[in-house]
């Protein structure tokens, strides 16, 4: 009898080792929620921040653009963060209960970032998407024709009517798409190359190549799936611009890489949105 108790006490105390350890890994009874963010600098703060305006984490105070997981002050929910490559991002939706993924990276996955995200930023972003060049050429007259294509009306009409808000004109007073202090007589029959995400970049770049055209200026798009070859391939002086990134990021890349590109044009926003994976809605971020 007393054998047959003791075995039923070493049973009982198993069993409770067993419960507390699944509810220490489930976070207390409740599903660890996963979210995978871009792991670059910037966009990974960024993701964060639009978690926070939100009210599902709370950032240190001095946390920055730069924000990394390392720098929440505050997870009540006890999210698991998946730091994945952006243009990856994408890729592992499916094995993640949500993922805050770049516009850009969204529309070349067939997504719709106002339909089919579950928060997204408003269109008032400060990470506006730019122009750049290296520096020594923001002044040129390859430089200020390309700006003014892509301040064109008909650039921002194109953004517009394409996106329908997934990527939005910060261009105020769009133009004809000329700077009347560019000599373009002496820019025809030159070729301006620029480095370009696919989407939306590389097709906004297409409508500023139809003016350009008018000049006789031709404008080669080279398309960049990742973060770092646009801006390597500036500074090398392989490619005169760049159209893909936006102005904290190209802050930080040049902090943390010694390089030198400059902003010549804020062009548009993309806001960036959160989407479900295995979930479906946000009730799994309710407290």
């Amino acid at each position: 009898m007393k054998k047959k108790l003791i075995a039923i006490i070493a049973l009982v105390v198993v069993a409770v080792i067993a419960v507390a350890a699944v509810l220490l890994l489930n976070n207390g009874g409740k599903k660890t929620i996963t979210i995978a963010v871009p792991n670059d600098p910037t966009n990974e703060g960024r993701a964060l921040l639009l978690l926070e305006a939100n009210g599902y984490i709370k950032l240190k105070a001095d946390a920055g653009v730069t924000a990394t997981a390392k720098d929440i002050a505050e997870n009540p929910l006890g999210i698991e963060f998946k730091e994945v490559e952006a243009a990856m991002v994408p890729n592992v939706l499916a094995d993640v209960d949500y993922a805050i993924i770049n516009n850009n990276f969204a529309l070349d996955a067939g997504m719709n970032p106002v339909k089919d995200s579950l928060l997204i930023e408003s269109a008032e972003s400060p990470y506006a998407n730019v122009l750049c060049v290296k520096a020594g050429n923001e002044n040129s007259d390859a430089a200020k024709a390309l700006a003014a294509a892509l301040y064109s009306k008909k650039v921002a009409d194109y953004i517009t009517a394409t996106y329908a808000g997934a990527a939005v004109s910060v261009v105020e007073n769009p133009t004809d798409g000329f700077d009347a202090t560019v000599n373009y007589e002496a820019l025809a029959g030159t070729t301006i190359s620029v480095a370009a995400s696919p989407t939306p970049h590389a097709q906004i770049l297409a409508v500023a190549a139809e003016i350009l055209a008018e000049k006789n200026v031709k404008l080669n798009v080279i398309e960049f799936s990742d973060y770092i070859q646009p801006n390597m391939v500036v500074e090398s002086d392989e490619v005169f611009a760049n159209y893909f990134a936006h102005i904290p990021y190209q802050d930080n890349f040049n902090a943390e890489n010694g390089t030198h590109i400059v902003v010549v044009a804020p062009i548009h926003v993309e806001p960036m949105g959160l989407y479900g994976g295995k979930q479906s809605n946000l009730d799994a971020l309710k407290k």
